[in-house]
């Protein structure tokens, strides 16, 4: 159950199913305060925001932490939202703001903490075997290495499967420095990856 805005005025809502509502009607509703909208945004999105989180940070705490501040942008910023319909996109690039702001954070703590990560504490990590269990555990360590940029192009790209396109519009920046990152990025884990022969083929060539 998410954590409604201060600015939304809980009212009683009756026999009506909000579920049947379109993307732009849940955004309207939401800018216009409506309680029910704001428990039908995080029902609506809640998994893809989550889903996302999970395999950019490898972590299932930390995205629980991130989903709860993007909600947060969202609530706060639908207002700004000029095309209603376009509300998932407008979702999904809150999640990709604030997953990069915690990228950030989490390279700077680990710069001035030297502490390792935790990472895969996610409940999909228990249910795989030892082996696979290492090889993810050693895979998103590499990551950690990554620069905050061409990590989340990295996962935008060859974990959720977006295009240069999709991914340029959610991270507001260029199709040519998207695809620089993922040079870099792609460039990089193969070099590394190189150095870790237990790592399956698909992983070793960055893709």
């Amino acid at each position: 159950m998410p954590t409604l805005p201060s600015h939304v005025h809980l009212s009683l809502v009756v026999g009506q199913d909000r579920r049947a509502a379109s993307d732009g009607d849940v955004a309207r509703a939401l800018s216009a305060g409506e309680a029910w909208a704001a428990v039908e945004t995080w029902r609506r999105f809640a998994p893809m925001v989550l889903t996302l989180a999970r395999r950019a940070l490898g972590s299932h705490s930390e995205a629980e932490d991130v989903g709860q501040e993007v909600f947060y942008r969202v609530y706060r910023k639908v207002k700004t939202l000029r095309e209603p319909d376009s509300f998932r996109n407008f979702v999904h690039t809150c999640a990709v703001r604030a997953l990069q702001t915690e990228l950030h954070r989490k390279k700077m703590r680990s710069w001035l903490s030297f502490e390792r990560p935790d990472l895969l504490d996610c409940e999909d990590f228990e249910t795989l075997d030892v082996e696979s269990r290492d090889l993810l555990r050693k895979f998103y360590d590499l990551l950690e290495r990554l620069p905050p940029r061409d990590r989340m192009a990295f996962v935008l790209r060859r974990v959720e499967s977006m295009s240069v396109e999709e991914i340029a519009a959610a991270m507001e920046t260029s199709e040519s420095t998207v695809k620089r990152s993922l040079a870099r990025a792609s460039s990089r884990l193969s070099r590394w990856m190189d150095d870790e022969p237990r790592l399956p083929d698909g992983e070793r060539r960055g893709r």
